[in-house]
């Protein structure tokens, strides 16, 4: 089975660490982002995964080969700019075509669900389509898609709507794709997968099935901005396809209950951290007094922008 992480952006929302790695490279828990989905594809049986490649993209490739699951085989597909993710899927849709059905992940959320099982669901039901959307209180920030009693997709957002709507939830980025729908992709380059594929797709009566679940069968957090890495780095969800705290310790990430430090990272006599990551081989001097961000680089960033900078070292 192949597959395929969608991971050029640009990040955006978590600058300034985005400016110094790649979001899917930033470390969560101790592991790269890119780490994660990269092992759900494996626990599923996918064994050639392609991620794409735009911003600080040596950092993510190298993050992406160290942590590549065994057996499984990485491509890369270096977009010279950008091509949304409409066109970064249309880019590498010969090699996606080689799997019936496909999945596509996003690069820059942890998740997890039961994704043998609507694997099975989407070969018995011959769709063309499926998507995951979670029941969430979180869809006035993050927006939603609207299926009807049969799950068919009958609204992206406020972009696009047929009526009919009996359920709604927050897209979580996992899809799996059938060669059928990898056929039908736009003749352009850049372009939206949602708005200018998936949702003409359904309307030409394809089955483009989004499947609801309830927050007990779906993990999903999103890690867009500092906030939401910060909390995500100590949220540590217990994860079904992956023994993170097993993966990090062995790396030798050590967890303390205010902080995470990363491989080779020191932490001074007498600091006080509180909710504060440590990046690899950092070094934090002795008596240091920070909170809510993030050592990197040499330098400290705040990652509750309610503070101010000087805040952080109070």
């Amino acid at each position: 089975m192949r597959g395929m992480i969608v991971a050029a952006g640009l990040g955006t929302r978590l600058r300034p660490l985005t400016q110094l790695r790649a979001k899917p490279a930033l470390p969560l828990a101790g592991l790269p982002l890119i780490a994660y989905p990269l092992a759900l594809l494996a626990a599923v049986g996918v064994r050639e995964t392609v991620i794409n490649l735009h911003h600080l993209p040596d950092s993510l490739r190298l993050a992406a080969t160290r942590w590549r699951p065994p057996g499984m085989t990485l491509h890369f597909s270096k977009e010279s700019e950008l091509l949304h993710t409409g066109g970064a899927i249309r880019r590498v849709a010969d090699f996606l075509r080689g799997s019936d059905p496909c999945i596509v992940l996003g690069g820059d959320m942890l998740v997890d669900l039961d994704l043998a099982g609507m694997l099975e669901r989407h070969r018995k039901e011959m769709r063309a389509a499926s998507l995951v959307l979670r029941r969430d209180p979180r869809s006035a920030t993050f927006g939603s898609i609207g299926v009807d009693g049969e799950g068919q997709l009958r609204r992206v957002g406020q972009r696009f709507d047929q009526g009919g709507e009996q359920d709604q939830g927050v897209y979580t980025w996992v899809n799996l794709f059938s060669p059928r729908a990898l056929e039908q992709l736009p003749e352009r380059r850049i372009f939206n997968h949602l708005d200018d594929w998936l949702a003409p797709l359904a309307e030409r009566g394809e089955r483009v099935i989004g499947e609801c679940l309830d927050p007990h069968e779906c993990i999903w957090e999103p890690v867009g901005t500092p906030e939401e890495y910060l909390a995500a780095n100590f949220a540590r969800p217990q994860l079904s396809y992956l023994d993170v705290m097993h993966a990090a310790t062995a790396a030798g990430v050590r967890f303390g209950d205010t902080f995470v430090a990363g491989p080779g990272a020191s932490i001074g006599a007498g600091a006080r951290l509180e909710r504060v990551v440590v990046w690899e081989d950092q070094a934090v001097a002795a008596g240091t007094k920070a909170r809510d961000g993030v050592f990197a680089h040499h330098a400290f960033y705040p990652c509750n922008r309610r503070d101010p900078y000087e805040e952080a070292f109070a």
